[in-house]
This record gives structure tokens, sequence and C-alpha cells, in this order.
């Protein structure tokens, strides 16, 4: 994209009602670094996250606690939700709560534009229902139960026992907008991503479209409807518009017209709702549909879905008090390819942790400003005439950025850093072939040349290094930090966050005679896993 464009991204919009677990930690990492690098783009960035807090599962896990709905949440969000943020580094702009006022009072400014537009109606519903998933069921996830819940019929999802609801609800003329929808998805192709994803939606709306119930009135914990208080807001349509409200949508028009329309990066198994039902809220709003969806696969333990029922969530604290947050943050999003399903093994995650962290990148930084400390007094050295290897390198880095800034344009993080790490590769192989402590031995022999030589070597790998702290910020902003304060960076050239990203390629902006200072190693050693 075009620098200095509006870039709004999107977590979803966390249900609090279990503490975090890797998998809100993944989604709201690769989000985090999608931001940042378009931060450092130049683009005029915004990233929302936020907790969705109405809804009966919501009412009944407080009154089980013997508190207040908003005394639960409350609790939920300051105790859990909050610091997963800290403890992974995200550097959201905004943080939006369901139950705050700018929230719900635009909510029901919508719904009311869409009544007055004539898309909601009166009608009566009969469904089967999760609790745990706030959704009323589709054939399609709805399965027979087996042992205890012998003769019930039961969410596929959860395993539990489905409600028959009958009531009075407001529903919304989702049936309208199934041929608005499909020409959507056919003349904007990219606007939901990956294609696996793209083809579902396109799919499930072409079979046809029911009206969607947006109401619930058999309890009160959530936002009234503005024209029949009898009636709450469905809690998962409630959600939807946070993404709106967040940016001033009712209550600042020129904040909204500023960052809207949004990107939305979400888990696939709530696709249908970002892909279909929202666009067609904006529709009959008369708002512009979001930028696109990319729906990112499950995170796998044991060949499972992580589920709090099934005991296989594994806290993101759990990784970072072994391994910090950088790795915590580069595991996730280069281990995965960005769109699909991916395992989570401590195994895999140790042995990536030694290979490409401790032993690639770790080591090739530790080297590179021990051997300019040594041979140069910690002055980065003058390159003299460079060789054509020394080109290659040039050429690598410049590749690398380029290539790596087109994957995030395509969300394709994974790709990115597949990208960014062949300069670490490039550098350690590059060091291996001109033995630096050799030139070093030669030099100190009296050999002019020589010392030539090995100022070019150490001022390639310095160089080589100053773009990747640039190019591997968004994703490990603790370990490139340090790097770019021990390359003398800092001083020199200003803060590491203000480096503009897409100009990372570029050589020499490493200044000779900046200050190289002493480097602890950026990932030590861990000896065991928890």
């Amino acid at each position: 994209m075009p620098a200095g464009e509006s870039f709004y991204i999107t977590t979803p919009i966390y249900y609090p009602s279990d503490v975090p677990h890797i998998g809100h930690g993944y989604t709201s990492v690769a989000v985090d670094a999608l931001a940042r690098w378009h931060r450092q783009g130049g683009d005029d960035t915004w990233m929302l996250t936020g907790t969705d807090e109405h809804g009966q599962k919501m009412l009944r896990a407080a009154a089980a606690n013997n508190v207040t709905p908003q005394e639960w949440v409350d609790k939920l969000v300051t105790e859990s939700w909050f610091p997963l943020l800290e403890t992974l580094d995200v550097a959201n702009d905004d943080f939006i709560r369901t139950t705050q006022e700018r929230h719900e009072k635009n909510v029901q400014t919508f719904f009311q534009r869409l009544y007055d537009r004539g898309y909601i109606y009166a009608g009566e519903y009969e469904a089967l229902y999760c609790v745990g998933c706030e959704e009323f069921k589709p054939e399609s996830e709805i399965v027979d139960g087996t042992g205890p819940f012998e003769g019930l019929k039961v969410c596929a999802i959860h395993s539990k026992p489905l409600e028959l609801l009958q009531e009075k609800n407001y529903f919304f003329k989702l049936s309208e907008f199934q041929d608005r929808l499909l020409e959507l998805y056919r003349t904007r192709p990219d606007f939901v991503r990956p294609d696996s994803a793209r083809n579902e939606v396109v799919s499930f709306v072409s079979q046809g479209l029911k009206d969607l119930s947006i109401s619930r009135s058999t309890f009160d914990w959530g936002i009234p409807l503005p024209w029949d208080e009898s009636h709450v807001i469905y809690v998962w349509v409630d959600a939807l518009l946070n993404y709106a409200t967040a940016v001033g949508y009712g209550s600042d028009q020129e904040t909204f017209d500023r960052r809207w329309p949004a990107y939305h990066v979400v888990g696939k198994d709530i696709l249908r709702f970002h892909a279909v039902i929202w666009p067609a809220l904006l529709m009959a709003a008369g708002l512009e549909v979001p930028q696109g969806v990319f729906a990112h696969g499950w995170l796998l333990v044991g060949g499972e879905k992580m589920s709090k029922s099934k005991l296989t969530g594994i806290a993101p604290t759990e990784i970072t008090d072994v391994f910090g947050s950088d790795a915590y943050r580069y595991y996730f999003l280069s281990a995965i390819a960005f769109g699909q399903d991916g395992s989570f093994s401590w195994e895999d995650l140790s042995a990536r942790y030694q290979a490409e962290l401790a032993n690639g990148f770790g080591n090739l930084a530790s080297r590179t400003t021990a051997m300019i400390q040594k041979y140069f007094d910690g002055v980065v050295p003058e390159p003299a005439d460079y060789t054509e290897k020394d080109l290659e390198i040039q050429q690598i880095v410049a590749d690398a950025a380029s290539k790596a800034d087109a994957s995030i344009e395509q969300f394709r993080i994974d790709e990115a850093i597949s990208s960014i790490w062949t300069i670490v590769d490039a550098l350690n192989g590059y060091i291996t072939a001109n033995e630096p402590w050799a030139l070093a031995k030669q030099s100190n022999s009296g050999d002019e040349a020589q010392r030539g030589r090995l100022g070019t070597v150490l001022y390639t790998c310095a160089e080589g290094l100053r773009a990747l702290a640039v190019l591997l910020s968004p994703i490990m902003p603790q370990s490139t930090e340090k790097l770019w304060v021990a390359l003398g960076a800092a001083a020199e050239l200003g803060a590491l966050q203000d480096q503009p990203i897409r100009e990372a390629g570029a050589w020499g902006v490493l200044r000779p005679g900046s200050t190289v200072t002493a480097l602890a190693p950026l990932f030590p050693r861990v000896e065991q896993t928890a």
C-alpha cells in the first residue's frame, strides 16, 4: 500500500469468560506485528483489540460466582486480558470493552438506523442454542449426544447439550443481501483470505441466507434495543459493532472517516460472522464494508484445537517465562503458515529457539559486536573496496526487505520472516567464508590490505545487522532494541521504531565511527523446557 494511507487493523474481540491461552496470544501478536510493520512504513496505523462482555454465558458465570456481571467482567479483564498484552509486548492503540458507554450508546444508534431503514422486523423464533458459543446452531453443528448426553442434541464444538429456545425476537433481513455479498466476493476476490476461507464463505452464501435473530428477551445482560427495551441485542451482533464504535461511529465522524474501513484478523471458527453478517449489516446501514477479513487457522495441541474443557489450553506465560516474549512471537509467527492450522509442541519450540534464535540470529549479533570491539576498539570500521561476495550480501539484504514487505501486504507474516532470515543465514555463512579472525591476525603482522579487508567484512556484518534489527523489530521488539543500541545505531540514527521499514534494505545507513557496546546474549541458553 502507498505510504501514509490509513491502515486500521483489529483482533477479534475476545470473550473473557476463560483465561487467555496461546491461541489468543497467537492472534494478538500477529495483528500487532502487522500493525508495527505498517506503522514503521509510515502508514496512518491504528490497532484495536478488546473484550466482548455481554451475553448469557457471562451472566451465568457471574451468578455462579455471586457477583454482578459488571463486577465479573471487570475482574476478568483486569486480571487476565490486560496482562496478556503486556506479557506479549502488544502495542495496541486502543482497547475497547463492549460495556463502555462509547460502545453501548452507538450500537443503539446503529440499530435504530437499521430499524428506521426497514431492515429489522419482529417475529417468533425457535431453535437450538449453545450457551458456550452464544449462538443458535446451524444443522451442520448439531450432533447426537453420547455417554451421559445420549438421546440429546449437542454442540459439535463444545460437546454439550443444546437448549431449545422459543421466544419473540427481532430479525435482521440478512436474506436480502445474498446477491450483494456474492457480488462483493466476486469483484473483490481478496476481501476474504486465504482462498480456502473465501471458498467456504462463497459456498455458504450461495446456498441461501436466512434472516438473523438480533435480539434476546429472556435476560437483560446486554444492550437494550432503543425502540423496545424489553429486548437486548444479541451478543454477537453487539460485538461486531466494536470495530466501528471504537473509531468514532455515531460520535466522532471525523475520526471514523479517517480510520474506517478496517482489516479484520479472526480465527476461522468465527469467519462467517465477519465475512457474511458483518458486511451485510454495514451495507444495510449505508456504510463501507471492511477492507478485508483474514481468517487464520487453529493452533493444535496433540492434534486437537485448544479447549479449556479438554484441558489443552496453554497459558502464554508458560512459554514466555522460559523462552521470553520475543521467542514466543517469533515461533508462532514463523513456524505456522499464516492462514493454516498449526501444531504446537514444546520440542519444536525448543529446537527452533536453539537453532534459529540462539545459534542463528543471536550468535551472529554477539560475535559481530564482539569482533568490532576486539579488532576496532568498539568503533564501526570504514569499509574499503567491496568485492563480489560483499555485493552479494548487499543484494540479499535488498531482496529480503522488498520480499518481506510484499509478503506483509498479503498478510503472510511467516513468508516475510522467511525472507528476512535469508540475511541471517547469508551473514553467518559470510563470516565463516571470510574468517575475520584470520584477517585480524594477518593485519596485526603489518598487512594493511588485510586490515582494510577486515574493516569491510565487519562493516558488512554490522550493516546487515542494522537491516535485520529494523526488519525484525515488528516481530521481536525486545531483542532488536538491544541490538540497535549495541550497534550504536540509537545514538546515531534515532529510535528503532522510527526507522522507515520499507527503506531497510538500502545499504550504507549505519555510519562508520558509531560506537559499538557489549551485547549480552539475545537468546540465552535454555537448559530445560516446562
